[in-house]
C-alpha cells in the first residue's frame, strides 16, 4: 500500500529540511555569530554525530511502541527545534536545540521504512523504500533551496521558520492518514543484535560510512564552495540547490527501479560519482553553463546515496529491516559528521577548493568495501557448496554401507538357510 510510503516521505521531507536546511545558510550564521565557517558547520556535524551514537539504541528502545506515535513524536521534536531556532538564540542554545531532534531522527526513518514495506511484498520492497527516501530529493529541490532563498531575501532565521511549517504539515499528515500501528510481536534484543556478528553486514556498514563521508565532505559546504571556489552569489547558489534537488527527485526514482534489479551494480554506479565529480569540478573553471551541468550530474549521483546505502546494508541481512535501517542511518550520519569535520579542517588549512579531492578519497575506500564484500560472499558461497557436497557424499556413503551390509547379511543368511534345508533333505533320505 503506497499510501504509507508517501506519508513516510512527507515526514522525511521535514527531517531533511531541518537537518540539511542549514547548509545553504552556514555563511550567514557564521557572519551573524562572528564565528568561523568550520565552527558553524558543527550545526550539521554535531547533529549527525548524535544520530550516529544514539540511533541504534533509541531504535531498539522504541521497537515495542506504536509506530504511529513514534513517528508523531519524532516530527514534533523537529517542529519545536524550528520554532526555537527562529528566535535566533545564543549559539550554544541553537546548538542544543539542534541536538534534541537528532535522538529521534533515526527512529523516525527506521519506523517510516518499516511502516512503508509492511503492506508490500518482496518484489516492490525497494520501490516502496525509494518512495520514502525520495523525501530527501524532494526536500533538496523544494524546501531546502526555498529556505536558502528566503534567508537570502530576509535573514537566516526565516530559514528555520520554513522548517517549522514543513514539520507542522508532516505532523498533520501522519496524524490524519496513518492508523494506529501497535507492534504485535516484538523481536528480542538478542535476535536483533545477531546481525552485528555477520562479516558481510559489518563490511556493508563500512561502505555506507565511507560513501556518505565522501559526499558530505564537499556537499556540507555546498554554498561555501560555490561562493569561494566558483564565485557565485547567494541567490545563484539557491538556484543551484534547486537544480541539484530537481535532478535528485528523478535520480531517486531511477535508483529505486535499478535496486530492484541489482543492488550491488546500482550502488557502484552511483558511487562512481564520488570519483567523477571532483575531476569535473576541477576542470570546469567558472563557466556558469558548464558548472550548471556538473551540478545537475552531481545531484543525480548524490541524491540516492542514503537509499543506496540502506538498501546495500539491508541486502546482507534482509530479515532485520528495522534495526538494520537504524544502523544504516547512524553510520550514514557518522559519515556526515566525519565528512563535514574533515572537510571543515581542509577548508581551514588548505582552502574550500580542495574538498572535492577528499570526496574522491572516501569514494575509493567505499568501492574497496564493495569489492571485499563480494569476495567474502563468493568465499562463503564456495564454502557452503563444499559443505553441501561433503554432506551429500557422507549421506551417500552411509546409504551404500547400509545397502552393502544388508546384501552381505542376506547372502550369508540365505546361504545358511540353504545349508539347513539340504541337511533336512539328507536326513529324510536316510530314514527312507
Amino acid at each position: 500500500m503506497k499510501k504509507f510510503a508517501y506519508v513516510g516521505c512527507l515526514g522525511f521531507i521535514a527531517v531533511i529540511t531541518t537537518e540539511f536546511g542549514v547548509i545553504g545558510i552556514l555563511p550567514q550564521i557564521a557572519e551573524y555569530y562572528k564565528i568561523t565557517i568550520d565552527r558553524a558547520g558543527m550545526l550539521l556535524s554535531v547533529f549527525a554525530l548524535v544520530i550516529a551514537l544514539t540511533g541504534p539504541f533509541m531504535t531498539l528502545f522504541v521497537s515495542g511502541f506504536d509506530r504511529k506515535k513514534v513517528m508523531l513524536l519524532g516530527i514534533l521534536m523537529f517542529l519545536i527545534t524550528g520554532l526555537i531556532s527562529f528566535l535566533s538564540p545564543p549559539f550554544w542554545l541553537l546548538m542544543l536545540v539542534r541536538i534534541l531532534p537528532a535522538f529521534l531522527q533515526p527512529v523516525y526513518i527506521a519506523t517510516a521504512l518499516s511502516v512503508a514495506v509492511s503492506k508490500g511484498n518482496e518484489r516492490n520492497k525497494n520501490e516502496l523504500m525509494s518512495i520514502v527516501f525520495s523525501g530527501v530529493a524532494i526536500a533538496m529541490v523544494s524546501t531546502v533551496p526555498f529556505a536558502t532563498w528566503v534567508a537570502s531575501r530576509l535573514s537566516w532565521e526565516y530559514s528555520f521558520m520554513v522548517q517549522t511549517i514543513v514539520s507542522m504539515i508532516a505532523l498533520l499528515g501522519i496524524y490524519i492518514f496513518l492508523p494506529n500501528m501497535p507492534v504485535v510481536a516484538k523481536k528480542s534484543y538478542g535476535s536483533q543484535l545477531n546481525i552485528l556478528k555477520q562479516p558481510t553486514f559489518i563490511i556493508s556498514t563500512a561502505m555506507n560510512f565511507f560513501m556518505i563521508s565522501a559526499w558530505f565532505s564537499t556537499y556540507s559546504y555546498f554554498a561555501e564552495y560555490l561562493n569561494k571556489a566558483k564565485g557565485l552569489d547567494s541567490m545563484t547558489v539557491s538556484y543551484m540547490l534547486f537544480i541539484f534537488g530537481l535532478i535528485g527527485v528523478i535520480a531517486n526514482k531511477v535508483a529505486g527501479r535499478l535496486l530492484n534489479k541489482n543492488v550491488t551494480k546500482t550502488t557502484v554506479f552511483f558511487l562512481s560519482g564520488t570519483i567523477l565529480i571532483p575531476f569535473l569540478l576541477y576542470f570546469s573553471g567558472n563557466n556558469i553553463i558548464v558548472l550548471t551541468l556538473i551540478i545537475a550530474l552531481w545531484g543525480f549521483m548524490y541524491s540516492p546515496s542514503f537509499l543506496n546505502a540502506s538498501t546495500y546494508m539491508i541486502s546482507s541481512v534482509p530479515n532485520s529491516l528495522e534495526f538494520a535501517n537504524s544502523l544504516a542511518t547512524s553510520f550514514g550520519n557518522l559519515g556526515v559528521t566525519v565528512g563535514t569535520t574533515i572537510g571543515g579542517w581542509i577548508i581551514a588549512t588548505k582552502g574550500v577548493e580542495f574538498t572535492p579531492w577528499l570526496t574522491m578519497l572516501f569514494g575509493i575506500l567505499a568501492l574497496m568495501m564493495i569489492l571485499l564484500r563480494n569476495y567474502l560472499e563468493k568465499h562463503i558461497t564456495d564454502q557452503t557448496v563444499k559443505k553441501k557436497q561433503v554432506t551429500l557424499i557422507t549421506k551417500n556413503l552411509k546409504y551404500l554401507s547400509v545397502i552393502t551390509y544388508q546384501r552381505f547379511f542376506t547372502f550369508f543368511y540365505c546361504k545358511e538357510k540353504v545349508y539347513e534345508l539340504n541337511e533336512i533333505v539328507r536326513m529324510g533320505n536316510r530314514f527312507r
